[in-house]
């Protein structure tokens, strides 16, 4: 906690142009602020619980966040750091931060983004085009469909799709997606011809135990209790 104290006020005294948006002291919890609110930077430690630095990163390469990664490593930790420069992250920061080196890496992602000073500033999308997106979104949310592959198909960055997205519907991306899985799930679990794993394949999760979660978290109870209840 103190690592994350002192980088935000290192950030804040730099006066540039960043928000802070969320912070995690795990791994696990890392990726699911990640995949809520959708930044355009991390910055993350090498060493943590639950997913390691390099771990989390993979993790977003898997999913195809396209989200810029700075590593913050302490001295012993700088084979992992160069491992990590090799998977995709944009650079890393040795502990103690310096602040001269926090605000070169800061002007460099400023830079790669255009040199606007801003990395969410876009012109006005255009609402048929958004229309389209939710349409889409509506059509396929039981597939594999990522917040990172609509922003690259229609030429939009995921932190501007992603508040276009949360106008337009009233929740995110990933909450919207969820809500939809879990009740056509529901819908499923009438058929006791479908087992649970079968089901949470059909609505889009590969993972029995991630479908358990997520349906618990939006239904109250896990997916068997509520079969259970809708067939007595």
């Amino acid at each position: 906690m103190w690592i994350i104290m002192g980088l935000k006020k290192l950030i804040e005294k730099s006066g540039k142009p960043f928000s802070i948006i969320g912070e995690a002291n795990n791994g696990v919890t890392a990726l699911e602020e990640l995949e809520r609110k959708m930044p355009d930077v991390l910055f993350t430690d090498i060493r943590m619980p639950g997913l390691n630095g390099l771990e989390l990163l993979e993790k977003l390469n898997e999913k195809g966040y396209e989200l810029k990664v700075v590593f913050i490593t302490g001295y012993a930790d700088f084979e992992y750091a160069q491992t990590a420069l090799r998977l995709g992250a944009f650079d890393y920061l040795v502990k103690p931060i310096d602040q001269d080196k926090l605000e070169e890496v800061l002007d460099r992602l400023m830079e790669e983004d255009g040199g606007t000073g801003d990395m969410s500033m876009e012109a006005d999308v255009n609402p048929t085009t958004i229309q389209r997106i939710i349409k889409e979104i509506k059509q396929n949310y039981a597939n594999d469909i990522t917040l990172t592959d609509l922003a690259r198909k229609y030429g939009i960055s995921t932190s501007h799709l992603s508040g276009l997205i949360k106008e337009e519907l009233r929740m995110s991306f990933s909450e919207y997606i969820a809500a939809r899985r879990v009740q056509k799930a529901k819908e499923l679990l009438a058929d006791e011809k479908l087992s649970i794993e079968e089901i949470a394949e059909q609505v889009g999760y590969c993972d029995y135990f991630y479908f358990t979660k997520v349906f618990k978290k939006n239904a109250g109870i896990s997916p068997s209790k509520y079969r259970k209840n809708l067939l007595t």
